[in-house]
C-alpha cells in the first residue's frame, strides 16, 4: 500500500500515542482538513457548539472565557497539541468558551461526527482518541491542582519550565489570566526571578 500523505506530522503525533495501521491513517487523513487562522482571530466564538477536534500544526492558540467581562485564559495549545471545547463537543451544547489564535495559526480539523463513524471500523482509532482524552483529562486535573496547591510564583516557574519560549510568544495579559493572577502580580514575580 502506498504511504499516507496529507498530514504527516499529525500522523506521527498519533502514532507516538497509539500505533495505527496505514489503512486507519488513510481513513483519518480522508476526514481531516486544514484551517488557517490569522493572529487574534477566532477558530470558534463563545456561544458556538464545538463539533471538531483541532490540532495545532503551526502557531499557537488558546481557550478563553469571559468572567464578569474579564478575559480569562484556560488553556494554551502549541504545535501538535489538541484543542477542543470538550464540554460542548461531548454534550452538543453551545460553549461559554472560545478558541482564538494567538499567532498566525494552522490547524488540522477532524469532524467529530465523521470520526465517530471511523471508531466502529478502526478500533485502533477509537483507542487513540480515548488515550488522548485521558491525557487531556490528566493535564486538566494537574492544572486544577496547580491552582489549588501551588503559589503564583510556583505556577509561573512550572509554566516556564514546560514552555520556555512562552514569554516570546504569548502576551503577558494571557499568561497572567492563565495563572489566575493580575498582570501587576506577574510583573512582580518576573522581577523577583531576574
Amino acid at each position: 500500500m502506498e504511504k499516507t500523505q496529507g498530514f504527516p506530522s499529525l500522523l506521527a503525533y498519533f502514532r507516538a500515542i497509539q500505533p495505527i495501521s496505514e489503512e486507519a491513517a488513510e481513513a483519518l487523513n480522508s476526514i481531516a482538513f486544514e484551517i488557517k487562522t490569522p493572529k487574534n482571530k477566532h477558530v470558534q466564538e463563545i456561544g458556538q457548539t464545538c463539533r471538531t477536534y483541532y490540532f495545532v500544526s503551526s502557531g499557537l492558540a488558546r481557550i478563553y472565557y469571559l468572567k464578569d467581562g474579564i478575559d480569562v485564559t484556560e488553556y494554551f495549545a502549541f504545535e501538535n497539541d489538541m484543542i477542543i471545547r470538550a464540554e460542548s463537543l461531548f454534550t452538543g451544547k453551545p460553549s461559554k468558551k472560545a478558541i482564538q489564535a494567538i499567532e498566525d495559526t494552522e490547524l488540522i480539523g477532524i469532524s467529530a461526527s465523521k470520526l465517530e463513524t471511523l471508531f466502529d471500523s478502526y478500533p485502533e482509532i477509537e483507542r487513540l482518541f480515548r488515550k488522548m482524552m485521558e491525557m487531556s483529562y490528566v493535564a486538566y486535573v494537574n492544572r486544577i491542582e496547580s491552582l489549588q496547591f501551588h503559589s503564583a510564583d510556583e505556577r509561573y516557574r512550572q509554566l516556564l519550565s514546560g514552555f520556555p519560549s512562552l514569554l516570546e510568544r504569548i502576551p503577558l495579559k494571557h499568561i497572567a489570566s492563565y495563572l489566575g493572577i493580575t498582570q501587576v502580580s506577574l510583573s512582580r514575580i518576573r522581577a523577583s526571578i531576574r
